[in-house]
């Protein structure tokens, strides 16, 4: 299930997610039925904070990868303009 899971958009794996959550709060299953459907629905869950915890550390990676070129003045807001890329080859030398 796990490399069909991979395969699957975040977005596809989250609405499987949500079809097993309203089976289970629809009711009217067996204890079996009901044990299967929360099995379905964690290993679900698991891959999808799996993801999302995988989208933070590349969002956090890229914007650690910008540096701020200049202070900016008080109110002034926060644009790209005010950053200058920095590759990871270039941060690693730095230090």
């Amino acid at each position: 299930m796990a490399r069909e899971a991979k395969r699957e958009s975040f977005e596809r794996l989250y609405a499987r997610l949500e079809e097993r959550v309203a089976k289970l709060e629809q009711g009217g299953l067996s204890l079996e039925q009901s044990i299967a459907l929360y099995e379905e629905g964690m290993a679900l869950a698991r891959e999808c904070q799996e993801r999302l915890d995988a989208a933070e550390q590349k969002i956090t990676k890229l914007k650690e990868s910008f540096a701020v070129l200049t202070p900016r003045p008080n109110g002034a807001a926060d644009t790209l303009d005010n950053y200058e890329y920095v590759s990871d080859d270039e941060s690693a030398q730095d230090n």
